[in-house]
């Protein structure tokens, strides 16, 4: 599909003073972007900042006709102000980035030349980052690694705003949480191709970082539910189930031990622990069974209610041709039609 607007999406959170540079950077590539032939716009999301950036982005707004601004009414957060961007985007191409110009906007134009090269998402790697070593550089390695070897996609940088969307693969995603960085994940699962370059990344000289070492655990649940959702959200009772049997399973093998005590070992019960494990595996199993039976009422309502699909098309063809490209899954009709 031809690429013909772009949306860029920029989360701010008291940069007052990074705003002044980071506009004239826009100015530069949305430039670049137009002498291309591509239509830009910027839309920049106050998240409930403190300072004066909501007066200076609505003074920005009257000299810049690319420039569209949201203001939150309170601070929610840095997924929240990316997911209000995205609706907000009129683009093919949707392009976060954050706006402590520690991202360049001059790399946008690299990333639109890869997505045409056949791509629905194009990842920023910022391989000479320029944070500190113990702090940031450290925990992002331990955290991308574990998140390519449990998600099966394999990114240097799932931390880099930077990144470039087709519109098509954001068609259906909420995101709550931190779940931002997992796009890509998202985008994989529902069939798109990925690709990663290296992007620039510049020492921060404005403000202060809004992440720490704090955030890891967040990042690990996130994950932990994205690979849930994935595997198991047709499906939830393969899991639960599986569980409940296992602990059914060593609760029988700790009957049969605590029985074979009693008569052959010549041990009473409460000489052994073996009966209260045996009655802990029982319920523990019983209870993940009906956990199971509830999350599988659960999602059969949420598919029937809303009548979704559990599968994505990409596109039909009929006598050798492409019908159409469809970007969501297909819904079948609803009984009043």
């Amino acid at each position: 599909m031809a690429i013909e607007r772009i949306s860029l999406v920029l989360p701010c959170y008291n940069e007052a003073t990074s705003l002044p540079p980071l506009l004239d950077a826009l100015d530069a590539a949305v430039a670049t972007l137009e002498k291309r032939g591509l239509i830009a716009e910027a839309i920049l999301v106050d998240d409930g900042s403190r300072d004066n950036t909501a007066t200076f982005l609505k003074a920005a707004t009257s000299t810049r006709s690319y420039l569209r601004v949201i203001r939150f009414a309170r601070n929610f957060g840095q997924t929240a102000a990316i997911a209000a961007g995205f609706d907000a985007a009129t683009g093919d191409v949707i392009v976060p980035l954050d706006a402590d110009l520690q991202n360049d906007p001059a790399d946008v134009p690299q990333l639109i030349d890869k997505l045409e090269e056949g791509y629905d998402v194009v990842s920023g790697w910022r391989r000479d980052r320029k944070d500190t070593l113990w702090t940031r550089k450290i925990p992002s390695w331990i955290a991308n690694a574990l998140i390519s070897a449990i998600s099966g996609v394999k990114l240097h940088d799932y931390g880099c705003t930077l990144k470039a969307y087709r519109k098509h693969v954001l068609d259906g995603v909420r995101l709550y949480g931190e779940m931002h960085r997992f796009i890509p994940i998202y985008a994989v699962q529902q069939g798109a191709r990925v690709a990663e370059i290296v992007v620039q990344h510049h020492a921060r000289k404005f403000g202060q970082t809004k992440y720490g070492i704090g955030r890891v655990p967040n990042v690990i649940l996130d994950l932990l539910l994205v690979q849930f959702l994935w595997r198991y959200a047709t499906k939830p009772m393969h899991l639960f189930g599986k569980f409940g049997l296992a602990n059914l399973a060593a609760s029988s093998v700790c009957f049969v031990g605590m029985m074979y005590f009693r008569f052959w070992g010549d041990k009473t019960f409460v000489r052994t622990p073996l009966p209260l494990l045996c009655v802990m595996f029982f319920l523990i199993g019983s209870l993940a069974i009906l956990m199971g039976l509830l999350a599988e009422l659960t999602m059969r309502i949420y598919y029937e209610s809303r009548q979704a699909a559990t599968y994505v098309v990409r596109e039909v063809f009929s006598s050798g041709e492409s019908e159409a490209r469809v970007s969501r899954p297909l819904r079948r009709p609803s009984a009043e039609a």
